[in-house]
């Protein structure tokens, strides 16, 4: 099967969509499809047509940007001609080109499946409500025109104000989770790395530092855990300089980081035997995530598949990891004070939140997930050839 995948950032562009987009893609090559990825150029340096991981991944230039949005006049034309060699379009949202692709494809007889990954909630300001009007505009568009709209829980979906409109067209398809295994030199390579103490209580943060991320929330709950746990420590995993949008944002927590001094580290972007060991070497992995762009947080069950346990914001879709597996906490989102709390909780007894780690890898493996989709893939196909 030919498919085409159409989003506005792919690898190596760091986010959970983009993560999720690349696993999901590499794991239908692996399966035997033909995977094509259309895509911003939003790097210069970056190849226009390239293979990766035996996926082509087509990148277009940039004309311009709105807020984390960027403009491909190329975009029409291009996908237009890809289209017409597919089986199957694919849609990741929000991407304000959806809508146009949508209709087109539909146009052209193509079924269209979207994976709505998140509501698109952007600071106030009039070229923000610009960004966010188009988004939605674009994205109800897109959702009328899909034959298929996947998303990662019914939780979120039926507290989503943009997806509670389309539940006839939802099914749930948890997100791909695949990390590498790790040796004892690679956990000792982290631990030299981050200069990790072996007495040290390590927390993890796995995101960009980005507002809906809450990451303040987490730096004000560091001195009431430090106060039960003086060795407790957080790696911050993940993009924290230059993040589109969010420059301000950094800005106004760098002071109230470095009070913390050594007990908050930035570790950037580390490669998935990195990432992996960092999770194993942790007690806790915290997700103080603020509101609906985040509608589940992978590094959930990365974390969980290495045994280590959550607490994470009770939002829509972001509990559904803890409840599914009872390996963690969930706490009120913006509360400092419960999100201390519970962290202390866990550092207290991690034991009693580890779960059963290799139970939640098989569940969320990248071949699982992509063959629920190809199971849609199919249906889709076979619909419009009978």
């Amino acid at each position: 099967m030919n498919i085409l995948v159409c989003l506005t950032y792919y690898r190596p562009h760091y986010s959970g969509l983009t993560i999720y987009a690349e696993r999901l893609a590499r794991a239908l090559v692996d399966a035997g499809h033909q995977v094509t990825v259309v895509t911003s150029r939003y790097d210069s340096r970056l190849p226009m047509d390239t293979m990766q991981d035996g996926v082509r991944v087509v990148r277009l230039n940039v004309a311009g940007r709105i807020s984390k949005g960027v403009i491909m006049p190329a975009m029409p034309w291009r996908a237009f001609q890809l289209a017409k060699h597919a089986d199957v379009i694919h849609l990741h949202l929000p991407q304000l080109d959806a809508s146009y692709i949508a209709l087109m494809a539909r146009l052209m007889g193509k079924p269209v499946l979207l994976t709505y990954h998140c509501d698109l909630v952007l600071p106030r300001g009039l070229v923000h409500k610009a960004a966010n009007l188009g988004s939605h505009l674009a994205n109800h568009i897109s959702a009328i025109a899909a034959n298929v709209i996947v998303t990662n829980t019914g939780d979120y979906a039926e507290h989503s104000p943009f997806l509670r409109h389309y539940l006839g067209k939802v099914q749930v398809i948890q997100p791909p989770v695949e990390l590498p295994a790790v040796s004892e030199d690679d956990l000792a390579q982290l631990r030299a790395k981050a200069g990790v103490g072996l007495d040290e209580k390590i927390i993890v943060m796995a995101a960009r530092l980005a507002t809906e991320k809450g990451v303040e929330y987490l730096v004000q709950a560091m001195p009431a855990v430090l106060e039960k746990h003086p060795k407790a420590r957080v790696l911050f995993v993940g993009q924290y300089e230059n993040v589109v949008g969010e420059q301000a944002y950094a800005l106004k927590l760098a002071p109230l980081i470095e009070q913390l001094g050594k007990a908050w580290t930035f570790l950037g972007v580390l490669s998935p035997t990195e990432l992996a060991a960092v999770y194993h070497l942790a007690e806790v992995l915290v997700l103080p995530s603020i509101n609906s762009t985040e509608s589940y947080g992978m590094v959930q069950v990365e974390a969980m598949s290495c045994g280590t346990p959550v607490v994470a914001t009770d939002l829509p879709g972001v509990r559904q990891p803890v409840a599914m597996t009872s390996m963690g906490l969930v706490v009120p989102p913006q509360d400092s004070s419960a999100l201390a709390k519970a962290i202390k909780t866990v550092l207290d007894n991690p034991q009693r939140y580890r779960g059963d780690a290799l139970a939640v890898a098989k569940r969320f493996s990248s071949k699982t997930i992509a063959s629920q989709y190809m199971l849609i893939y199919e249906k889709l196909v076979g619909n419009r050839k009978s």
